[in-house]
């Protein structure tokens, strides 16, 4: 008798739904739109994809989100399909979800459960989970209002004369509360540790550039080619959370050292970011408020690239990031262009300033954004240089190398109580070097 054989776990069949309302206020065409939910819905392990489509509304149903022509209409694709997950792509009321769920017999998800879905599964960093945490936790709360009928069913008071006691809702929601203030204190513990970091590296006086845009622009591969790191960089939605920082030389003129940088990668933006996740990683992208210089990075190729730009500035925007924060536009991905798209591209970045067409995939244009790079910092950065004189002991190797690493020695001479050091350098290094 043959043995039996172990079957893997059956994947869950998804069905991704656009709703597009007839008076829609949104930049983005619902094929587009449509396009981007179901790339999200790849991003989740374990989906299966079994259809899509764009759900045209004249006005939202409070109650069903749907009319009931098109409920039963979408019911029956759904059992056609064997559906067991419908993600629908836009915000939906709890009432809504509860009645859907019900009518059509399948798990559903709204836009920001399925984003919070993703970065509760990408998240690696002990910050990370904690903030993915906080913020599931902080949209589950607002989805007890009137979710579940048997939440209303009260519990009795303490007392002789205990009136009618808190509700289940009310309970849940008190269990919530006191689960979200210790995931804020661990946090805060942690913010205080990336805080010490942040103030370790300011003694080190090299500035920053972040790397922010649209999710899935190239970022990831960008901070690959130009730092040798190996950050995880693939064609999805979502495919990093964690901020990773890396040092780095610029070359100089005439194809010697230049200055040394720190690049910062951070997690991807997306339109209708939930405003629990922002909250929630407003920490992370601190490095983004602090940074010299703001390489935002686009994919090009994408046909509403204007579009995505414009979601990431407003993003910014609600971040705190001030407007004369230095920034260049990394036009990405243009090896995924026609040869004169490309060209054409090529000519306007030469023409503009503060704009670099490169792809992160080939290499092309790489070697013109770091000297715009180089040429930014140089603008924001480089102030008056003084010469000075230092006398360290013959023991204080570690501010001998540090002034050496920083490239402000001219030269260096021996005397009897040590060693005297020229120096050429500008009063941000001058404080870096006393703060050691």
């Amino acid at each position: 008798m043959a043995e039996p054989t172990p079957t893997e776990a059956r994947p869950t069949r998804a069905y991704v739904i656009h709703p597009d309302l007839a008076a829609r206020t949104q930049r983005r065409e619902p094929e587009h739109a449509l396009a981007e939910a179901v790339a999200l819905a790849h991003a989740l392990p374990g989906i299966e994809i079994v259809g899509d489509e764009v759900a045209r509304l004249r006005k939202p149903d409070p109650g069903r989100l749907f009319g009931k022509g098109k409920l039963a209409e979408i019911g029956e694709r759904l059992d056609a399909a064997e559906v067991d997950l419908v993600l629908i792509d836009g915000p939906v009321s709890p009432v809504q979800q509860r009645n859907l769920e019900k009518d059509w017999g399948v798990k559903l998800l709204d836009r920001t459960g399925l984003i919070l879905e993703i970065f509760a599964d990408r998240a690696r960093t002990r910050e990370g989970v904690l903030q993915v945490e906080l913020a599931a936790l902080s949209y589950q709360r607002t989805r007890l209002v009137r979710a579940w009928t048997h939440l209303e069913r009260q519990r009795g008071g303490l007392g002789f004369v205990g009136g009618p006691g808190e509700t289940q809702i009310e309970a849940d929601r008190r269990a919530i509360d006191e689960q979200m203030t210790r995931l804020r204190r661990q946090l805060e513990r942690v913010v205080k540790t990336r805080t010490l970091h942040r103030a370790a590296r300011a003694k080190v006086p090299y500035p920053i550039v972040a790397l922010v845009g649209y999710t899935n622009a190239g970022k990831s591969t960008l901070f690959n080619r130009l730092t040798g790191a190996e950050v995880l960089a693939k064609d999805m939605l979502f495919a990093t959370l964690d901020p990773t920082m890396r040092a780095i030389r610029l070359p100089g003129a005439g194809g010697g050292q230049g200055r040394k940088i720190i690049l910062s990668d951070t997690v991807g933006f997306i339109s209708d970011l939930p405003t629990e996740l922002v909250a929630a990683f407003r920490a992370t992208l601190e490095e983004v408020l602090e940074a010299d210089l703001i390489l935002h990075v686009r994919d090009i190729s994408h046909p509403e690239t204007e579009e995505q730009a414009a979601d990431v500035a407003e993003i910014l925007e609600s971040l705190g990031v001030d407007e004369d924060v230095a920034l260049i536009e990394v036009w990405n991905k243009i090896d995924a262009l026609s040869a004169d798209t490309r060209a054409a591209l090529r000519r306007t970045d030469e023409r503009t300033q503060g704009i670099q067409a490169v792809s992160a995939l080939t290499g092309e244009g790489l070697d013109d954004l770091t000297s715009a790079i180089d040429a930014h910092l140089s603008e924001v950065l480089d102030e008056p240089k003084t010469t000075d004189t230092v006398t360290l002991p013959f023991s204080d190797g570690r501010r001998r190398a540090w002034l050496h690493e920083a490239g402000v020695v001219q030269r260096e001479e021996s005397a009897e109580n040590g060693l005297t050091l020229h120096l050429l350098w500008t009063e941000r290094q001058k404080a870096g070097f006393e703060a050691l």
